[in-house]
C-alpha cells in the first residue's frame, strides 16, 4: 500500500484479504514432570515415555482449523526436529483456506504430542485458539497459549481447552504490554526499553521456574492495519425466483432463498454515526470558507500552478467525486471560475448543501452571474443528484437555447428527468422547512410542454414517451406522468388548431391498439407462418378495421410522415420468436414507408441505443465526418410493444449463403466493370461500405453492444452496413470471449482484405470517429445516467458511468487513445492474432 496514503485508512476488511491463512509455531515453554519410580515399576511401559528420557524427546505439534464444531482443514503436523536445549520449532504453517473465507467463530486447535511407547503417541497438552477477538478483529502478533496437560485440544464451540484463562499471571500482564509496544501504542525510549526488556527476561525465567503450566508460543502475521471481520456483499446473490443464466465462463451460483440477499442484517452492521459529518472536518471547512473573506475572494486569481490544478479538476468526468481539498480549492476560486462554463457542475459539487449561508451565496449570488453552460452540463444538473430547484431551473434555462432538432436528441432523457423533480417525489413532507434548499418547481415540465405544443413533430414524440410511462406498473410514477399528459393535452387544446391535433393523437392511439391486439392474437396462435401472413393480410383488407384506407394521419414513429393506409399484399410476418409484423404504410406523397410492429417485446433499450447512435451521427457530421450511419427510427408505444423503421437489406448470414461473399452481393446490385481497385463494384458503394463499417465499429464499441452474429449484421444493396437487435449493451454478452471491437472476417473480406487500401481507410475512419466522440464523452455519459430509473434491463442496478467511461479512456492523450483503439482492432483482426484467439473469434460470430 502507498505509504503516502497510509494515514487515510484505519482498518482493512477481511473480505478483501485474499491471502491464505498462515502462522508460525514458535516454541514450547514450561517444565514437564517425570513419572516417579513407583509409577514406572507399576507400569514398565512408561520407561519408553519421552518425558522419562534424559535428553529432550522428539515432540511434534498438530494443528487444525475448526468452526461450528466442524473441521475446515485436515490436521497439519510439524516436520521432525531434534531438540538440544529447548523446544523451538520456528515453523511456518500455511493452511489451504483464505482469510476472506474464514467464518467468525474460526478456531485453531494445537496439540503437542510425545512418544508414549513403541508406535504410540500421547498428548503432552492441547490448546484451542480463537482467530478473532471480541471486537471481530483478526488477531495478530505473538501469542502465548496455555496447554492443558495430558489433553488433546478440543475444537468444539464450548471448548474445554481454551488458550487463555481468566486468571492473570505477571508474565501474561507483561506480554500484553509488549504487544502494545510493538503496535506503537506505547512511546519508545531506547535506553529505558533495553533495561525493561532485561528485567522482563529475569521475570520470565523466575515465573517459568515456579509455574507448573506449559505454554505454546505462536506468531501470527502483522498486517499494516487491523483486519475487521466482514463477508462479501450480497449484490450478486441470485434470488430463488430467477434462475441464474450461465455462460461457458461463469460457474452456476447456488440458488438461495429470497430473504437471504435482501436481509441486510446478514451482511452489514449499520453504523448510526456513518451519515453524520465529522465535527473536526466541518469546523475546518467553515474556517477555510469563512464568508467574511468574500470581498477578497471576488478579486482572487490563481497562479499558474493552481490554474493547472483547477483545469485538471474541471476536466474530471461527471461520475468522479471530488475530495475535500479539491472542493475547498474550487470554493476558494469560485468567483474566478464563474466565467468558465465547465466550472459550474464542479462548483455545485463543492457546495455544502446543509449550510444555509453557503447555499444562499451559491444559488442567489453566484448562479445568476455564471456564464452560460453547455448542454452536457445542463443535463448533468437535471440528474438525481441535484435537489435545489433553482439550480434545476438554471439548467432548464440553458436548454431553452437548443433548437427543436437538438432538443429531439435529448427528449427521451428529459422525460426521464421529470422523475427527479421535487414536485414528483413524495419526500417533501419529511423535509425540514428551515432547510436552505428550495424544493419549488424548476419549470422542466412547463418547458417540455411549451416546446411540444410549439412543434408538432416534437410534441408527437413527447406524447408517446409520456404514454409509455403512464402504462408502467409503478403506479406512483404512472400517476405523476398522467398529470403531466393531462396538462400537455389541455395546452394543445388551447393552442391554434388544438382540437384537430388532439383528435390526430387519439386516432394514433387507436391505430396502435388495433395493431397490438391483432399482433397478440397472431403471435399466440398455433398457426404455421404462411397461415399467420394470410390472416394478417385479410385483417388489413377488411375495411371495418380501418387499416386499408386511413384519413391522413401522422405516423407515430415519425410525425413528419403522413400515412393514408397499409398495403396488405406487401405486408408480412417475420419468423422470429415474437412474430413481428412487416407493414408497408402508404404515404400522402405516394411513396411507401415500411415499418416493423412488435408486441410482447420491450423496445425501450433498442430505442435508447438508436437515439444515442443518432446523436453520435450528428456529432460526427458536425465535425465534417459522414460515416453513412443508418440510425433507423424506433418508438416504444408501451412497455411491451413498439414499432421501428424497416430498411430493405439482407443479413450477412443470408448474403454469404446466397452469394458467397459481400463483394459478390454488392457487385450483383451495383456493378462497374471499368472500376480500378474496387473489385468490379461502383466506387461510391465501396466507399459507403467502408465508412459505415467504421462508424458502426466505433459506436457499438462505445456502447458495449453484445451478442453479435451474422444474423444481426445487415447490408443494403448500395453498401450501407448496419447493426440491429440491441438486447445486450454496456459490456453484457451471452457468449464467451466477446471481442471488444466487433469486426467479423466477412466485413474485412468485403473491403478487399486486411492488406488493402480500403482496410487502411477503414482504420483511419475509426480513429477519427473515436477521437471526435471522445470530446463529447460527458454528454453521452450524462444521457445514459439520466436513464437509470427508466426500467431498461442493462442499465438498471449497474454502474453505467463506469461501463461507458472506461471505453472512452479519458485518462489517455489523443495520440495514446488512437494507439489503444488500434490495439483493440488488431486484437480482433483474423490476420494478426494467434490461432487460439482465431478459434474464439470464429466461435463468437456463429449465431
Amino acid at each position: 500500500m502507498d505509504k503516502d496514503n497510509r494515514d487515510d485508512f484505519t482498518f482493512a476488511k477481511l473480505s478483501d484479504l485474499k491471502l491464505p491463512v498462515t502462522f508460525r509455531i514458535s516454541q514450547l515453554e514450561g517444565t514437564r514432570p517425570q513419572k516417579s519410580v513407583s509409577e514406572v515399576l507399576e507400569n514398565p511401559e512408561l520407561r519408553f515415555h519421552g518425558a522419562q528420557s534424559s535428553t529432550l524427546s522428539d515432540l511434534y505439534v498438530t494443528c487444525q482449523l475448526v468452526a461450528d464444531n466442524k473441521p475446515l482443514t485436515i490436521p497439519f503436523r510439524t516436520s521432525f526436529k531434534t531438540f538440544k536445549t529447548n523446544y523451538i520449532w520456528n515453523e511456518w504453517v500455511t493452511l489451504p483456506i483464505r482469510y476472506c473465507d474464514l467464518p467468525l467463530n474460526s478456531q485453531v486447535t494445537f496439540t503437542v504430542w510425545d512418544i508414549g511407547g513403541p508406535r504410540i503417541a500421547v498428548p503432552v497438552g492441547g490448546s484451542t485458539f480463537r482467530l478473532f477477538g471480541k471486537k471481530w478483529m483478526l488477531r495478530r502478533g505473538k501469542h502465548r497459549l496455555l496447554l492443558w496437560a495430558g489433553q488433546e485440544a478440543d475444537g468444539s464451540m464450548d471448548t474445554k481447552t481454551p488458550s487463555k484463562l481468566g486468571t492473570r499471571d505477571e508474565m501474561g500482564r507483561l506480554e500484553k504490554l509488549v504487544k502494545k509496544y510493538e503496535r506503537g501504542d506505547l512511546p519508545k525510549s531506547d535506553w529505558l526499553d533495553k533495561m525493561a526488556f532485561r528485567k522482563m527476561e529475569e521475570t520470565h525465567a523466575a515465573e517459568n521456574a515456579k509455574s507448573e503450566n506449559m505454554f505454546l508460543y505462536i506468531d501470527l502475521p502483522r498486517f499494516d492495519f487491523p483486519v475487521i471481520f466482514s463477508e462479501q456483499e450480497a449484490q450478486n446473490v441470485p434470488s430463488a425466483s430467477s434462475a441464474p443464466t450461465t455462460t461457458a465462463q461463469t460457474p452456476v451460483a447456488p440458488v438461495l432463498p429470497p430473504s437471504f440477499a435482501t436481509d441486510s442484517h446478514l451482511w452489514a452492521v449499520l453504523d448510526p454515526e456513518m451519515a453524520r459529518e465529522n465535527p473536526v472536518e466541518d469546523k475546518h471547512r467553515r474556517l477555510v470558507r469563512s464568508h467574511r473573506s468574500s470581498p477578497y475572494d471576488r478579486e482572487l486569481k490563481p497562479n499558474a500552478k493552481i490554474r493547472d490544478e483547477l483545469g485538471e479538476i474541471l476536466g474530471y468526468p461527471p461520475s468522479r467525486p471530488l475530495n475535500s481539498e479539491e472542493k475547498d480549492l474550487i470554493w476558494k476560486f469560485r468567483f474566478y471560475l464563474a466565467r468558465d462554463k465547465r466550472g459550474l457542475t464542479k462548483f455545485l459539487k463543492s457546495v455544502t448543501w446543509r449550510d444555509p449561508s453557503e447555499v444562499k451565496q451559491a444559488v442567489e449570488e453566484l448562479l445568476p452571474m455564471w456564464t452560460e453552460v453547455d448542454t452536457d452540463d445542463a443535463l448533468e444538473l437535471l440528474g438525481p443528484g441535484t435537489l435545489d430547484s433553482r439550480v434545476r431551473a438554471f439548467a432548464v434555462k440553458q436548454l431553452n437555447r437548443a433548437d427543436d432538432d437538438e432538443l429531439m436528441l435529448y427528449l427521451l432523457q428529459l422525460v426521464q428527468a421529470l422523475k427527479f423533480e421535487s414536485a414528483a417525489s413524495d419526500q417533501r413532507s419529511t423535509r425540514s422547512t428551515t432547510s436552505a434548499i428550495s424544493y419549488d418547481d424548476s419549470g422542466l415540465t412547463d418547458f417540455l410542454i411549451a416546446r411540444g405544443v410549439q412543434n408538432h413533430v416534437l410534441g408527437n414524440r413527447l406524447y408517446w414517451y409520456f404514454m409509455v410511462e403512464v402504462a408502467l406498473e409503478d403506479r406512483v410514477v404512472a400517476k405523476m406522468y398522467g398529470r403531466v399528459v393531462f396538462k400537455f393535452l389541455n395546452k394543445i387544446l388551447e393552442s391554434e388548431g388544438g382540437s384537430e391535433r388532439r383528435e390526430l393523437m387519439r386516432r394514433q392511439g387507436i391505430l396502435v391498439e388495433t395493431l397490438a391486439k391483432r399482433a397478440r392474437d397472431i403471435r399466440t396462435s398455433k398457426d404455421p407462418r404462411p397461415k399467420k401472413i394470410e390472416k394478417l393480410r385479410s385483417f388489413i383488407n377488411d375495411s371495418k378495421n380501418g387499416l386499408i384506407n386511413i384519413p391522413s394521419l401522422p405516423l407515430p414513429l415519425n410525425a413528419r410522415i403522413g400515412v393514408t393506409g397499409i398495403n396488405a399484399e406487401k405486408s408480412s410476418v417475420f419468423k422470429s420468436n415474437q412474430f413481428p409484423f412487416l407493414l408497408y404504410f402508404q404515404c400522402t406523397d405516394g411513396s411507401e414507408y415500411p415499418v416493423i410492429f412488435k408486441d410482447g417485446d420491450d423496445m425501450r433499450q433498442d430505442q435508447l441505443v438508436l437515439q444515442l447512435f443518432t446523436l453520435m451521427d450528428q456529432l460526427l457530421r458536425k465535425e465534417g465526418l459522414d460515416l453513412k450511419l443508418s440510425p433507423y427510427d424506433v418508438l416504444a408505444t408501451g412497455p411491451l410493444q413498439g414499432m421501428m423503421q424497416f430498411i430493405p437489406s439482407k443479413t450477412i448470414a443470408a448474403i454469404v449463403s446466397e452469394h458467397g461473399t459481400l463483394l459478390n452481393y454488392l457487385r450483383a446490385s451495383h456493378p462497374d466493370e471499368g472500376s480500378v481497385g474496387t473489385y468490379g463494384v461502383e466506387p461510391s458503394v465501396i466507399d459507403t461500405f467502408v465508412r459505415s463499417c467504421a462508424g458502426y465499429c466505433v459506436v457499438t464499441y462505445l456502447l458495449g453492444v453484445g451478442d453479435r452474429h451474422l444474423d444481426n449484421l445487415l447490408l443494403t444493396p448500395d453498401g450501407h452496413f448496419f447493426h440491429v437487435d440491441f438486447g445486450y449493451i454496456l459490456g453484457r454478452d451471452p457468449k464467451p470471449f466477446p471481442p471488444p471491437v466487433k469486426v467479423c472476417k466477412e466485413m474485412v473480406d468485403g473491403m478487399g482484405g486486411a492488406q488493402s487500401t480500403h482496410y487502411a481507410r477503414f482504420k483511419n475512419f475509426c480513429f477519427t470517429a473515436f477521437t471526435i466522440l471522445r470530446k463529447s464523452a460527458n454528454l453521452i455519459l450524462n444521457l445514459v445516467a439520466l436513464m437509470v430509473d427508466a426500467n431498461i434491463p442493462d442499465i438498471k442496478h449497474r454502474d453505467v458511468h463506469e461501463q461507458i467511461q472506461e471505453k472512452f479512456r479519458l485518462d489517455l492523450t489523443e495520440e495514446e487513445a488512437i494507439k489503444h483503439f488500434e490495439a483493440l482492432l488488431n486484437e480482433t483482426s483474423y490476420f494478426t492474432v494467434v490461432l487460439d484467439r482465431i478459434h474464439d473469434l470464429a466461435q463468437y460470430w456463429r449465431s
